[in-house]
């Protein structure tokens, strides 16, 4: 359960509510992807649990740097298994010889 922590504990806390996001919204990767400038390869399951997409379309939106994304409509946190696997190794190797 994506930030299931966090509901548990707004759920009890709820006069903490917009203090405990102000506070997550500092290590959101949001705000250190705007500053990233070297090549990245995303990739993001449509069905993941675990990290919901809008997170990951949000970071990729935001990548200041060269970027390009793999998106998997039918796959959940493994992503694009072999597949994605194959683009990495293409991705890492891309600037050799």
């Amino acid at each position: 359960m994506p930030y299931g922590e966090l509901a548990q504990y707004c759920r009890v806390r709820q006069n903490e509510v917009e203090q405990v996001f102000r506070t997550i919204s500092y290590i959101d990767v949001v705000n250190h992807a705007k500053r990233c400038t070297v090549p990245a390869l995303f990739s993001v399951g449509l069905l993941d649990d675990v990290t919901p997409p809008s997170t990951v379309f949000a970071a990729f939106n935001y990548y200041a740097g060269p970027k390009d994304i793999a998106v998997y409509s039918f796959n959940g946190h493994e992503g694009g298994g072999t597949t994605q696997l194959l683009k990495q190794l293409g991705f890492l190797g891309a600037g050799r010889p």
